[in-house]
């Protein structure tokens, strides 16, 4: 099955054990409302629209916190940024309700809302200064490097657990690595596996700011240090190659060749005649211009973050949920979500923008649905576009799905860069 086993398998035994005593002294863990509000105290943020100029005024003045030298700022151990949180979809049935969707499963666009709340506080936890109540650190969302899943269903009567610690610091960016389990049977099972990247930045958000250093204790520490190292270089060599800056490779124009050959009509008018223009779509095909979808979102005041933009977690769910809509109308059957990959917070959203989303189905493999879906900015005073996001997720339906087929350049450079993503994630699974 395409459902591997989540890391977390290995991780309990040694890691897990050993980040936990940090927070074994209280056997009443917070839940997802503890940790937004938090954050709200940790960065000082009104709850209350009216007052955020003011409280994003005060921040001003946290400036002469920040540390001149990453040097200058104390080293900390894995343990230190090490969280558990509980979702109690079991304990409390009256939260239920804003998690549930129509299939009697929980909503998976709203485990990435608490993903993304808990992998900030990871940051500040780790970043904690004593004797300073409020952190002079914006701390923001800038990549989800990869979601795998290892269950298809969540489900909404059982307790959920997030653990989650910073695995790999730079000088101004640390990964946070987030696993979910499940209560089932009086054992929490693994349900997924996420890695995000935070940045810190100055107290109005403007630059970037240092960080403490991450000291790597154990062997297995070791291990996950280097592999956030690996990460960080495997994403570099992923955006040189982007499809944007190089050609395809040799291999890949043989497959654009091939398709464009492929859809050829050859039953023209007069003899051994083919016109490049005319083209006509294979059996079980559908053409990609016909596989896409669309959805506008007005940002209101109550998806703001604690900086007052728009919460990087409403925006990936929004984005997942016409992601889910795309692959479903496509495969014309339930799609479940296996990974979620490479999602690039460009620029922030500030609150009252248009946000437009399009959904584009760019591959496909026998039951699997590779979606991508492009976010932009609409700015009504200066009518100009400007992209935020762009998500990618992998979903496999319930039947064999029709193959997508590009007609344009354009299309077969989304196809691409679709199989490359799909590749990666198959590498993975």
């Amino acid at each position: 099955s395409a459902y591997r086993l989540c890391t977390m398998r290995k991780l309990p035994s040694v890691l897990a054990r050993t980040l936990t005593s940090g927070t074994s002294g209280s056997s009443v863990l917070p839940d997802m409302s503890e940790v937004r509000s938090r954050l709200r105290d940790i960065v000082g943020a009104s709850t209350n629209w009216r007052d955020h100029v003011q409280a994003m005024q005060e921040r001003k003045a946290l400036h002469t916190l920040l540390a001149k030298r990453q040097e200058d700022l104390p080293p900390r151990r894995m343990k230190d940024s090490y969280l558990e949180v509980i979702l109690p979809l079991g304990s409390q049935p009256e939260i239920r309700e804003k998690y549930l969707n129509v299939h009697n499963s929980v909503r998976f666009g709203r485990i990435l809302e608490d993903l993304d709340s808990l992998g900030v506080l990871i940051c500040y936890t780790h970043t904690k200064q004593e004797m300073q109540p409020r952190s002079p650190l914006s701390i923001v969302t800038a990549l989800v490097d990869k979601i795998n899943l290892c269950k298809k269903i969540i489900y909404p009567d059982c307790d959920i657990k997030f653990t989650g610690n910073v695995s790999w610091v730079g000088r101004t960016s640390m990964e946070v690595k987030m696993h979910m389990l499940q209560l089932h049977d009086g054992d929490y099972s693994p349900v997924l596996d996420a890695t995000f990247v935070m940045v810190a930045r100055d107290p109005e958000n403007k630059r970037p700011a240092f960080v403490n250093p991450l000291v790597p204790e154990t062997p297995e520490e070791e291990e996950i240090f280097k592999q956030g190292e690996l990460n960080k270089l495997k994403r570099i060599d992923f955006s040189t190659a982007s499809l944007l800056k190089m050609a395809p490779t040799a291999e890949e124009r043989n497959i654009v060749h091939d398709i464009f050959l492929n859809t050829l009509d050859t039953r023209q008018e007069g003899e051994g005649t083919v016109s490049f223009r005319s083209r006509k779509l294979p059996p079980n095909a559908v053409w990609m211009e016909d596989a896409k979808l669309k959805g506008l979102q007005i940002c209101h005041p109550q998806e703001r973050n604690i900086f007052n933009r728009i919460f990087g977690g409403f925006l990936m769910r929004k984005a997942f949920e016409l992601g889910w809509a795309t692959a479903c109308s496509y495969g014309v059957s339930r799609p479940f979500i296996v990974s979620v990959d490479d999602i690039m917070f460009q620029r922030p959203v500030e609150v009252g923008s248009l946000l437009l989303l399009s959904g584009q189905v760019c591959y496909t493999e026998k039951n699997y649905i590779q979606v991508r879906v492009h976010s932009e900015v609409y700015d009504a005073d200066t009518r100009e576009h400007q992209t935020t996001n762009i998500f990618h997720f992998t979903f496999i339906s319930e039947n064999e799905v029709p193959r997508v087929v590009p007609k344009t350049y354009g299309e077969s450079m989304l196809y691409l860069d679709g199989k490359r993503h799909f590749a990666a994630i198959m590498k993975e699974i």
